[in-house]
């Protein structure tokens, strides 16, 4: 059947349907392709990202509902609060795959409702109903009281909690109850339409046109997958299991950036947490046999009581570590904090390692915190903050509700020196001084800098599997260095491609660019049988660039040109303190170095960073982005 797009216009209280053409789903795969594609032409340049013009769009992955193996993502987008320039994030769960049983693969959500509602979606059946009774409560009492009223248990939702309603420039949305929708402040573009939630119920089913040889591919695929030497930690320690190798190389983001090592912090990591009784379940996201998502638990519950999913390896280590805490239970309650209120684990923990980084060196000062002593370390202060911020209350919570880009620029005194963001996002835990296809592949990220639109983890070279990747890409396995400058554009450009595609198939992208089973042959050949039509992994890797190229046209429109492709002032002018990478650092001749060959490569003025006309001929983008070309 057709792909569906649902309009749903908050302003008018009005819905309508489109279908998309065919010929799009070969072109842009899908999911967060044609997402960014109706983004393009839906937000005009200059629109007010907390403004009626501005609009939520979420896109279900194209195998998304079939049985392809961890194919249960969904990207939503958006144009930015935290940055105004592009926004796509990912979130996992079953929210996708209850939209395509409901009979929808897109949501386009615009302007603003005058009173707060949520949107009902019972397949055909679609209501925006009153939602006065939940403004003001948290994620996880919203989600069960919509499932009581509604009378499904089993309905998936997605919700924003009072940091969305109060315009936090980090807001989330929480999907599935667990999942977290998180960065760049989608939740609050949510909130500013008066948007509490969205509850889907879907009774249908899907069809791929070869059933037979698409799903023996799917079961090869999950084989490989369970074989691939990186699944079987993510599933015994989730992705915290890193935090002890990260410490002993070096490599652990500590108090602000400023350290790379911290004692005790194999304290936040999963095998702690499943060795001493904190894990007691694990949680996998549609059609995923790894289940890396935890369940856990407080044992001596010092700083509250949590029964709740347990924290990602970004969630401790901004809540954590870079705060200067290893203690467990704090990060258990941080992370339950910041899912209830609705709010981006990551941008939380940095504004506040920001803060605490200033009242140490004294640009901040007790009558700016509200009488908080806002030193590393303490686990208590941490949990206020979150609390007043997601409330902007008093100056701290209203001065750290901005961003710490925001924050820094209002409090001066050099504190943009430790404000480890850029484009305005707060950069997500790997030291781009040290490890250089992530410098590049964070410095173009249309969204900021971080590891959600190019994993290039491959570069380390710390599996087999990781290495083979290198050579394909560079024909040379030594270049699975890090430290390396050399083929670097190579790496970022084949892995934004990948990534592009596996989340418009709706693939989880720890399958592609972390773990390797699921690659551009197998989901080529995936999409051929879905489809029933010939689709080889030229065209798929086509498509990922396409995605990155519209990202592109999207921020240049905006006025984005190649000094707004940085890293944060610490990661190019501080070198690495200490440890086996003591003096490295990524300053701004070596990032040009880079740029340069990445500019090139994908036919953009170097000088601009926009793509040319020539380009975006060759892509057949011409008509959609033609008005921004360099």
């Amino acid at each position: 059947s057709p792909q569906r797009i649902l309009n749903a216009d908050l302003t008018r209280g009005e819905t309508n349907v489109e279908i998309v053409p065919e010929e799009d789903i070969l072109k842009y795969l899908g999911g967060r392709g044609i997402a960014a594609k109706l983004l393009f032409q839906r937000v005009p340049g200059g629109a007010d990202p907390l403004g009626p013009e501005n609009a939520l769009i979420i896109g279900t992955g194209t195998l998304t509902g079939t049985g392809a193996p961890s194919s249960g993502r969904t990207s939503m987008l958006c144009k930015s609060p935290a940055t105004g320039l592009y926004l796509k994030v990912s979130v996992g769960g079953h929210l996708g795959a209850e939209l395509r049983y409901a009979g929808w693969d897109y949501l386009v959500i615009t302007g603003r409702s005058p009173e707060p509602v949520y949107l009902w979606i019972a397949d055909d059946r679609v209501r925006i109903k009153p939602a006065s009774h939940l403004w003001g409560l948290g994620t996880r009492v919203v989600d069960a009281r919509l499932k009581d009223e509604l009378g499904d248990h089993a309905l998936q939702t997605a919700v924003i909690g009072p940091a969305g309603e109060n315009g936090v420039l980090f807001a989330a949305i929480l999907c599935s109850r667990y999942n977290g929708a998180s960065r760049g402040g989608i939740g609050a573009v949510m909130g500013s339409k008066n948007l509490k939630a969205i509850a889907v119920q879907g009774s249908g089913g899907l069809r791929v046109a070869e059933g037979e040889p698409f799903h023996q591919l799917a079961h090869h695929m999950r084989h490989e997958l369970a074989r691939d030497s990186g699944t079987e930690s993510l599933y015994k320690w989730g992705t915290s299991g890193s935090i002890p190798g990260l410490n002993e190389m070096g490599m652990l983001a500590a108090r602000n950036f400023s350290q790379v090592t911290l004692e005790g912090a194999d304290q936040l990591s999963g095998q702690h947490m499943l060795d001493d009784g904190y894990l007691i379940g694990r949680e996998s996201c549609f059609s995923c046999s790894t289940a890396c998502h935890r369940f856990v638990r407080s044992l001596d519950h010092r700083w509250g009581r949590v029964l709740d999913s347990g924290p990602e390896l970004e969630t401790v280590l901004s809540l954590g570590s870079e705060c200067g805490i290893v203690d467990t239970e704090s990060a258990l309650v941080a992370n339950r904090l910041c899912n209830e209120l609705g709010m981006d684990t990551i941008s939380a923990g940095h504004v506040i390692s920001w803060a605490m980084e200033s009242f140490e060196r004294e640009a901040l000062h007790s009558v700016d915190t509200d009488g908080l002593e806002l030193r590393f370390g303490s686990a208590a202060v941490l949990h206020e903050v979150l609390d007043r911020i997601a409330y902007r209350r008093g100056m701290l919570g209203e001065l750290l509700a901005q961003g710490t880009r925001r924050a820094a620029q209002q409090v001066g005194q050099g504190s943009h020196q430790w404000a480890i963001e850029a484009k305005g996002l707060e950069q997500s835990a790997v030291d781009t001084r040290m490890a250089k296809a992530y410098a590049l592949a964070f410095a173009v990220n249309p969204r900021g800098p971080d590891h959600l639109m190019t994993e290039t983890f491959a570069e380390f070279g710390l599996s087999k599997e990781a290495r083979q990747v290198i050579r394909h890409i560079t024909g040379d396995e030594k270049c699975a260095d890090p430290h390396r400058t050399d083929k670097r554009a190579e790496i970022v450009r084949w892995h934004e491609d990948v990534y592009g595609a596996s989340e418009a198939l709706g693939f989880c992208v720890f399958t592609s660019t972390a773990a390797f089973a699921v690659n551009p042959d197998n989901m080529a050949r995936l999409m051929a049988h879905a489809l029933g039509k010939p689709f080889d992994e030229e065209r798929l890797m086509l498509g990922g660039r396409r995605m990155v190229t519209i990202e592109r046209c999207f921020n240049a429109r905006e006025g984005a040109r190649r000094p707004d492709d940085r890293l944060p002032w610490r990661m190019m002018n501080e070198r690495v303190p200490a440890g086996p990478n003591q003096g490295m650092i990524t300053d701004q001749v070596m990032l040009d170095g880079l740029l340069d060959a990445y500019y090139n490569m994908h036919g953009w003025d170097p000088a601009t960073a926009v793509p040319r006309t020539e380009t975006l001929e060759t892509l057949g983008l011409l008509e959609l982005c033609g008005e921004v070309a360099g």
